[in-house]
């Protein structure tokens, strides 16, 4: 009887394999739209070097993707989403210990290359471009607690930071677990000039999408 019942489940797990494997290689061929939702675990370094040690920190990450095929194996995925980063450091300051959170939001632009090697893993790549919104730095000490916050208008399209992202897709029929890690590279200054940040935001992105298709 356990024997039967053993194959029944086999079978069943089988087949459900197939479908989803048959319907993520269709699924392949068609440009599809989708939502998510995660989180960040952020931090920064210093690009010169110098003696400057963070702890990271968490934040949220949700927004939208469209998955446009070029084929049956590449495709490109843009992206937008709202994106919080930043980090946490302690230190002491005329012999007091503090606490120093920075949270910083933006609007990330993913324009990612997408390798399909199959219907249940899309490799993903290329550049991003990071809109900073909103700053907030909140530096606690046992004598005093200070929270200062800057907005940022992102008027001109050029005023962003460029980043590298990568990471991998898990398609699961609607259900899509997205795995990506990314850093800064350069800022541009929105006069067609560029630099290289000194402290480089760098981050795990962990999130969780629908998609929807008929």
């Amino acid at each position: 009887m356990k024997r039967i019942c053993l194959m029944i489940v086999s079978v069943v797990l089988m087949i459900n394999l197939s479908s989803v494997q048959s319907n993520g290689n269709t699924l392949r061929e068609i440009p599809l739209l989708g939502i998510k939702i995660g989180t960040n675990i952020s931090n920064v370094y210093d690009a010169k070097n110098e003696d400057f040690d963070a702890d990271s920190k968490f934040g949220l990450a949700a927004g939208l993707f469209l998955a446009i095929p070029i084929g049956k194996y590449m495709g490109i995925q843009p992206e937008i989403l709202f994106s919080q980063k930043g980090f946490q450091a302690t230190g002491r300051l005329l012999g007091i210990s503090y606490e120093l959170t920075r949270t910083t939001n933006y609007i990330d632009v993913p324009l990612l290359f997408a390798l399909k090697p199959t219907g249940f893993l899309t490799v993903l790549a290329g550049p991003q471009y990071s809109f900073l919104l909103k700053q907030k730095d909140s530096f606690k000490s046992d004598i005093s607690t200070v929270d200062v916050e800057k907005e940022f208008n992102n008027e001109n399209i050029r005023k962003n930071t460029l980043c590298f992202l990568g990471g991998l897709d898990l398609n699961l029929d609607h259900l899509v677990i997205g795995i990506r890690t990314g850093w800064d590279i350069l800022t541009n200054n929105g006069d067609g000039t560029s630099v290289t940040p000194r402290y480089k935001n760098v981050w795990y992105q962990f999130t969780v999408g629908y998609r929807f298709y008929y």
